[in-house]
């Protein structure tokens, strides 16, 4: 007798239960690979999710996609609920936060493309305060003489910052109206560009 007829994948309610437990205990978003390594053979790990995310909505937790991954995290509207909990950071220099935004809403770039936008040279030490934070990473060689590195946002800063993907970043002036940009333009943006900043072919997979 074949593997699959002695060992048939559990009911998909046990499925689901099996994804939730993995979920809940892992510190870190899981893949779908991941997910469907520690699955009984004959799982469908996709179907399960779609399951689990239709129950958690509008509890008090929510199943969310970061980047490829899932995770649980606090349902946004109760956010203020953990707030006595959350730990301060030190904040982000000028630079690092320009260089921060550049590869957001440009990735992937190049260190001269980001120097280019932003009009001086970014330190070294710039990038690697982003890189120690795990908010940007190393992404493919350009094509190009020198064949330069790129730099790309990692899952972490989506799930830091709440989003699936680079696509939900919010326009400039959401960044505004929510006091988290001043009202100078962005780095290497043409006034009549700023809303469309992000909506480049870039972001393209």
């Amino acid at each position: 007798m074949t593997e699959n007829s002695l060992f048939p994948a559990p009911p998909l309610a046990e499925q689901e239960r099996m994804v939730e437990a993995m979920l809940f205990a892992s510190p870190a978003p899981l893949t779908l690979r991941e997910l469907e390594a520690r699955m009984p053979h004959g799982c469908d790990v996709a179907e399960a999710l779609a399951f689990l995310r239709r129950h958690y909505v509008g509890r008090g937790v929510n199943l969310v996609r970061v980047g490829d991954a899932w995770a649980f995290r606090t349902a946004p509207d109760l956010g203020f609920l953990m707030s006595h909990e959350v730990v301060e950071q030190k904040k982000l220099s000028r630079a690092a936060i320009e260089t921060l935004a550049i590869v957001a809403y440009h990735q992937p770039v190049t260190r001269a493309e980001i120097e280019e936008i932003r009009g001086v040279a970014v330190s070294r030490g710039t990038v690697d305060q982003l890189l120690e934070l795990d908010w940007i990473r190393f992404g493919r060689r350009r094509m190009s003489p020198g064949r330069p590195v790129t730099f790309v946002v990692t899952e972490n800063f989506l799930d830091h910052f709440g989003l699936e993907t680079a696509r939900d970043l919010p326009g400039l002036k959401e960044l505004r109206q929510a006091g988290l940009l001043d009202n100078r333009p962005m780095p290497g943006a043409e006034p009549e560009d700023e809303e469309a900043v992000g909506q480049s072919e870039m972001f393209e997979e």
